[in-house]
C-alpha cells in the first residue's frame, strides 16, 4: 500500500504551523510515507502574515510554503502534493486540485456563503472533503453539514475526539459520502497519532488522486507515532 498524508500544516504559511515545510517532508520520509498533501490555511482561515495585505499578496504569500515544497520533493524523496483549508466560521473544508492562477483570480470565494463557495469550487473541478466536520471548539460557531457539496467526509482527524470522529463516520456513511482521514499535524514528527489515505498503486499526479477519491478508491488509515519530545 502508497500511504499518504492528507491534511498537514507549515510555518509560515499556517499561523498555528509549528514547523517549516523541509522538516514536515523529513519527518514523513523518515516514517516511510510515499507523499503528503501540504493543506494550510487560506486567507479566510488561520493564514500566517499580514492580515491586513490585499488579497493578492496573501495569496503569494501562501504560496510560498507550496513553492519551497515543490523545490524540496526530488531532493528529499517523498511526493508533494497541496491542497487548501478554507473555513467559513470554523466550518473548515479540504480542497484539492486547483492553480495558484485559479486563486489569484477568484477573490470572490472569501466573500460568499459556504454553499456558494463550495459550488464555485466543484465547477472548477476540485476535490472536496469537509474536514472534521464534528470538532467542537470555542472558535467554532456551530456544526455545519453540506452532504450535497463535498465529496469525501475526514472520518478520522487526528485533532479530534474520538466520538467527534465517530460523528463523522455515521454522517458520512449515512449519506453515502466517500471517506477521507488526515492527521491535521501542526507538529511534524511531535504527534503522536496519524491518519491519512493509502492506495493500491502510487499516485501519478493530483489529477489522479482527485479521480481515485470522488470513485471511493481510497482506504483511510491511523498509525501510532512515538513523539520526538
Amino acid at each position: 500500500m502508497y500511504r499518504y498524508e492528507t491534511h498537514l500544516h507549515s510555518a509560515p504559511a499556517s499561523k498555528c504551523g509549528s514547523y517549516s515545510v523541509r522538516e514536515n517532508m523529513e519527518f514523513y520520509k523518515s516514517i516511510g510515507y510515499d507523499g503528503i498533501f501540504l493543506t494550510n490555511h487560506f486567507i479566510n482561515a488561520n493564514i500566517g502574515g499580514d492580515r491586513t495585505l490585499p488579497y493578492e499578496d496573501q495569496v503569494e504569500f501562501f504560496f510560498n510554503d507550496i513553492e519551497e515544497g515543490e523545490l524540496l520533493a526530488d531532493e528529499i524523496g517523498i511526493k508533494f502534493f497541496w491542497g487548501v483549508e478554507t473555513s467559513y466560521l470554523g466550518s473548515d473544508f479540504l480542497i484539492y486540485g486547483l492553480s495558484k492562477e485559479w486563486y489569484l483570480a477568484h477573490p470572490e470565494i472569501v466573500k460568499v456563503s459556504p454553499k456558494e463557495m463550495l459550488t464555485i469550487f466543484d465547477n472548477a473541478g476540485a476535490l472536496i472533503v469537509h474536514a472534521h466536520p464534528f470538532r467542537e471548539a470555542s472558535y467554532i460557531d456551530h456544526i455545519r453539514l453540506l452532504p450535497y457539496h463535498v465529496h469525501a467526509v475526514e472520518i478520522d482527524n487526528c485533532g479530534n475526539k474520538d466520538h467527534n470522529n465517530e460523528m463523522a463516520r455515521i454522517y458520512a456513511d449515512f449519506y453515502k459520502i466517500h471517506h477521507s482521514a488526515g492527521s491535521d499535524n501542526h507538529i511534524a514528527g511531535d504527534i503522536g497519532r496519524l491518519a491519512g489515505v493509502e492506495f493500491d498503486t502510487p499516485l501519478r499526479d493530483i489529477d489522479d488522486f482527485i479521480c481515485r477519491m470522488k470513485r471511493g478508491e481510497g482506504h483511510t488509515f491511523t498509525i501510532e507515532n512515538k513523539p520526538n519530545k
